[in-house]
């Protein structure tokens, strides 16, 4: 924390700048009373010893002001000077009192300029008194005369030494600290009028009485008891409010980041000290503490006079260790207090439970005659305790104010901090220049959790954070705003650079990653958005590189920049969400039915049953388009069961050609991991009547060959009800074939992309080849999709595919034309047996 500007405090010899005036002010006005006062100008010396001896009892001190680093005693000095006044002759009372401050000085062995000071103002002080005396009328008796010149000469005396002490503290320090003492002069100043009273009563009581002694010293002696115990009532009392103003002030002080700042100053103050230390090692992401406020000083420094000896036995012990002169202290303790040049200290650990967190230090009670007591532990410890609670709570905050802003695992910004950052960068226009976001989505993750769990896919985000953490530029945010999605912003200087700039980064994540005995290949795809070309707020520039996400997954190189075309479909998919529930209420969903031909004798086999939606204002709807709203918008389960119903109904009222109707209905993984859907379909075979034999259900090969069992329990209660169970778009995943022999299906279905292919491209007729030849001997059936030739046909006779779908055949039809259509393209051949059977012709 940066220092502020501090007072500049001169050396105590500047103090002889005050003393020697002084001193000549004190040899000026005795002599001025040597001459005044003639041959009665000393005398009565053994009234002059007696009061010597209670001008040395009254310079206890009744109480004191801390000035800065000066402690400025009060006492009852006023009343041995009444006494003095009034029975003593003028230079007598300055000899006394003189003498009376030099013995004073000597026994609490001050340095030279503090002791020279002290017993010139005394003497500059008592000779200006006596002067006074001497210049007002005698006094006559002991009436209210008489008590108007001795408060008059004793006010002298006090002002004196106001003005003395006010000017040498404005010497040393600065004129401010002189005021300073001015102003808080008020009590010392009442204190001086009570005395003068107080003498003055006394001297009446001995007048009247000698015997009067008696009693005025038992009452000394009791109001000596009383003050004692008012001062230390009075102690714990502004003790008592200003730990409960120092409370008050961290815990309104603890959520702005000023809790330190407030708690050590008024540490400080609340103990006299000259420092107060707060020491907080380093813990987790914060840094190693230490932060002194010491008197004089403007904020806080980044030093400490407290010896380490003794901050590390008050940690290891979790005890307040103190040492100085009136504390005592371990001896190696007190030797390195001598090594720092230390008074005195007291070190309090600061506690969390039974972990001491850090320490509490003060340094040396301001003033000569000040030390630390067995009273300031407790003080102290209280203190700590308090501040113990304030700064775990100030911890506390920051640490939810900065999980609240990033991600648990990976510590990088979250989508909040992201969108904030964002927000101030988007305010701002360069010319020349875009705001990039990239956003990188790890793929596969949900395969690595569910194949050697999650805590391997928390090791591959935390290595991928750690990648773009490294390898983006300083100037960039990267941060985590989904379970698999990081983003990357900064500003750059074209949309050319951020494309550049998401290619090398993810080639940086595409290393292979090794965690201990396990070795993982991880992919990203990137979507790439820029302002202000493409969004000109943080939620629509993270929503459309989101989209461009969804795009770069069937890129070639896994890098996409947003378009305005992907945005168009996305908001096409979400306006058909409302539509598609009053679609399905109101019967407009149909079902279409593709046929499925045997390959050799081209025999329908059955079908293949689709659903179509012709939307009153968008016209016909893409099948993939419908059924991924409805997949996320819970209307997928009401969906399948439409297409499943009406698919039954049509094979139990199937009549022509004497053969039952084998139907196919498509199934979504999701709907596959739902519990209750077995018992849903075997419920409805049961009301329709149909053989389960007779219905087969395509899952999509990514739903069941994701390399995990998650399908396999859901396969299994289905082949049970003996329902049929085909892998449809087969080969366009990344599965192994041999995966196939683990999995309950009977049916394959390659994909129209290699049938499509195969009179072409050698590589599709050997894929379609392979998928072929080892589903049959895998014992499965396999259909191939998309056959639109004769030639296509012939080959796949030639390796021996069983049935086919295709435009050569027919392209989906309503149930009415379905029937129409067989009708139509089938022709009789006689049977071996002798039953006749409708052979079907190829569509032109």
């Amino acid at each position: 924390m940066p220092r502020g500007p501090s007072a500049t405090r001169r050396s105590p010899e500047h103090a002889w700048l005050v003393t020697g005036p002084l001193g000549i002010f004190a040899v000026v006005m005795t002599a001025a009373l040597g001459v005044l006062s003639g041959k009665d100008s000393t005398g009565e010396w053994e009234l002059a010893a007696l009061i010597l001896a209670l001008v040395l009892a009254s310079e206890m001190p009744m109480f004191y002001i801390v000035i800065r680093r000066q402690t400025i005693p009060f006492t009852i000095t006023e009343i041995p000077l009444l006494f003095a006044l009034f029975v003593l002759p003028p230079l007598t009372v300055v000899l006394v009192f003189t003498l009376g401050s030099l013995i004073a000085q000597l026994r609490r062995r001050f340095a030279q300029p503090k002791l020279w000071f002290n017993v010139a103002k005394a003497a500059a002080a008592s000779s200006l008194a006596s002067l006074i005396v001497l210049a007002l009328p005698d006094m006559r008796g002991f009436g209210p005369g008489t008590w108007a010149i001795l408060f008059c000469a004793v006010s002298s005396h006090t002002l004196v030494t106001l003005g003395a002490v006010a000017a040498v503290i404005a010497v040393i320090h600065d004129t401010s600290a002189g005021w300073e003492m001015v102003r808080s002069s008020g009590p010392g100043l009442i204190t001086a009028a009570i005395n003068v009273a107080v003498g003055l009563v006394i001297m009446l009581c001995l007048r009247t009485t000698w015997w009067s002694a008696l009693l005025l010293v038992a009452l000394g002696a009791a109001l000596a008891l009383l003050y004692r115990s008012y001062a230390q009532f009075f102690r714990q009392h502004r003790t008592l409010a200003d730990v409960y103003e120092l409370t008050k002030a961290m815990s309104e002080r603890g959520q702005d980041g000023t809790l330190v700042d407030s708690l050590l100053g008024r540490v400080r103050a609340i103990m006299q000290a000259e420092t107060a230390t707060l020491w907080l090692p380093a813990q987790g992401r914060h840094p190693e503490v230490l932060l002194t406020a010491r008197v004089e000083e403007r904020g806080l420094l980044d030093i400490s006079r407290t010896p380490v000896l003794a901050r590390q036995r008050a940690c290891e012990e979790g005890r307040t260790v103190a040492a100085g002169g009136r504390v005592g202290g371990d001896r190696d303790v007190r030797e390195a207090l001598r090594g720092a040049g230390v008074k005195e200290v007291i070190v309090t650990p600061l506690r969390s439970g039974q972990a001491v967190i850090g320490s509490l230090e003060v340094v040396n009670r301001l003033g000569d005659t000040g030390h630390f007591t067995a009273a300031d532990i407790p003080i102290l410890e209280t203190i700590a305790a308090h501040a113990a609670v304030a700064l775990e709570n100030s911890r506390l905050v920051d640490r939810l104010r900065h999980d609240a802003y990033h991600d648990g695992l990976t510590n990088l910004p979250n989508r909040r901090r992201v969108t904030d950052a964002l927000e101030k960068a988007v305010g701002v226009r360069a010319p020349g220049e875009v705001v990039a976001v990239m956003l990188f989505d790890v793929d596969s993750l949900r395969q690595v959790n569910e194949s050697v769990g999650h805590a391997a896919g928390d090791q591959v985000l935390t290595e991928v954070a750690n990648r773009l953490r490294a390898s983006a530029p300083s100037a960039a945010l990267v941060g985590r705003i989904g379970s698999d999605e990081f983003v990357v912003t900064l500003r750059m200087e074209s949309v050319d650079a951020a494309l550049e700039l998401a290619a090398q980064l993810r080639e940086q994540i595409r290393d292979r990653m090794v965690f201990d005995a396990l070795v993982l290949d991880v992919d990203t795809v990137v979507g790439v958005a820029v302002h202000p070309d493409h969004g000109t707020d943080p939620a629509t520039l993270l929503q459309r590189a989101d989209l461009a996400v969804t795009k770069a997954k069937t890129a070639p190189d896994g890098i996409q920049l947003f378009s305005p075309g992907l945005e168009s479909r996305s908001s096409h998919r979400l306006g058909l969400a409302g539509d598609l529930r009053r679609a399905l209420d109101n019967a407009e969903v149909q079902v279409y039915y593709q046929p499925k031909v045997t390959l050799r004798n081209r025999r329908f086999v059955g079908v293949e049953c689709l659903a179509r939606w012709e939307h009153p204002a968008h016209g016909e709807v893409a099948p993939e388009d419908f059924v991924a709203v409805a997949e996320h918008t819970g209307q997928l389960g009401r969906l399948t069961e439409m297409v499943l119903r009406e698919a039954l109904r049509r094979a139990r009222d199937w009549s022509i050609g004497g053969e039952p109707l084998a139907v196919a209905v498509n199934v979504s993984a999701r709907t596959l991991g739902d519990q209750q859907f077995p018992v849903q379909v075997r419920d409805l075979l049961a009301e329709y009547g149909v053989a389960p034999e007779l219905l087969t259900l395509e899952i999509k090969e990514a739903g069941v060959l994701d390399g995990t069992e998650r399908a396999v329990p859901g396969l299994r209660r289905l082949r049970d009800i003996g329902v049929r169970l085909a892998v449809d778009d087969f080969g366009t995943g990344h599965s192994s074939l041999s995966y196939l022999r683990r999995l309950p299906v009977n049916e394959v279905k390659v994909d129209r992309s290699f049938v499509q292919g195969m009179a072409t491209d050698p590589v599709d007729l050997a894929i379609v080849n392979a998928v072929v030849t080892l589903s049959q001997q895998f014992g499965l059936a396999v259909v191939a999709e998309g056959v639109e030739s004769e030639l296509t046909l012939e080959l796949l006779q030639d390796i021996g595919c069983q049935i086919g779908q295709g435009f050569l055949f027919s392209r989906p039809l309503p149930y009415e034309r379905l029937e129409a259509w067989f009708a139509a393209q089938s022709e009789s051949e006689v049977h071996p047996s002798g039953a006749d059977v409708r052979r079907l012709r190829a569509v032109p």
